[in-house]
């Protein structure tokens, strides 16, 4: 996949485990970024597009068995690969903020490796029909049970994986911070067991300087 031309704007993502506050730091630091006069497109993932939406109650919804995970990696590239070619790459063309809820990072998690060990094949998938990582990845670090938890009490949530339980959350932590250390380059992890408004000013003191 073609990058955007020179001059092209910013691509931050959000990780972290499930209720670990990273949807509510993206959407506070598109409204930061807003009020300081850019122009930034807020968008998710699985999801982002009209193609990507419509493979996101797929996958999302239903027994948690519904798929095989080679199946899921198939289904969230084709998803990433529609909201790469609809919504992120011409925003930064325009030389827009992208800010999105999840990305690849999170494929090599839940299906990369909570369901076998497929990491290769999310790589591989990666950089044959998408073939770009974001500038800036900002991890939400977040005890697992108080995720989880906040994770559950979320009404009308169709998170699926949330029914794979505190095991799956413990993994999901270890290897998030597995994955910062692998990409040190664009990972800044952040302590998520504090009050929104302070990580919403660490998020901030991360995302400012790649902007200017």
């Amino acid at each position: 996949m073609s990058d955007p031309q020179p001059g092209s704007g910013t691509f931050l993502t959000f990780e972290g485990i499930d209720g670990s506050g990273k949807s509510t730091q993206a959407s506070l630091l598109a409204d930061r970024l807003r009020a300081n006069g850019r122009d930034v497109v807020l968008t998710r993932e699985p999801g982002g597009s009209t193609g990507a939406e419509e493979i996101r109650r797929l996958v999302l919804e239903g027994d948690p068995d519904r798929w095989s995970a080679e199946t899921e990696i198939l289904l969230f590239t084709a998803a990433r690969r529609d909201h790469m070619e609809r919504t992120i790459l011409p925003a930064l063309a325009a030389g827009k903020v992208v800010i999105c809820d999840r990305f690849a990072d999170s494929t090599r998690m839940y299906q990369g490796l909570s369901r076998g060990d497929l990491r290769g094949l999310v790589d591989a998938l990666h950089d044959l029909m998408i073939g770009r990582e974001p500038d800036i990845t900002v991890l939400i670090d977040m005890d697992p049970e108080i995720g989880l938890q906040r994770a559950l009490a979320r009404q009308g949530s169709e998170e699926r994986f949330e029914d794979f339980g505190p095991e799956l959350q413990q993994q999901m932590r270890a290897g998030f911070l597995a994955l910062a250390h692998d990409f040190a380059d664009r990972f800044r992890v952040i302590d998520g067991n504090r009050p929104v408004e302070a990580v919403a000013d660490d998020v901030f003191a991360i995302a400012a300087p790649a902007l200017t």
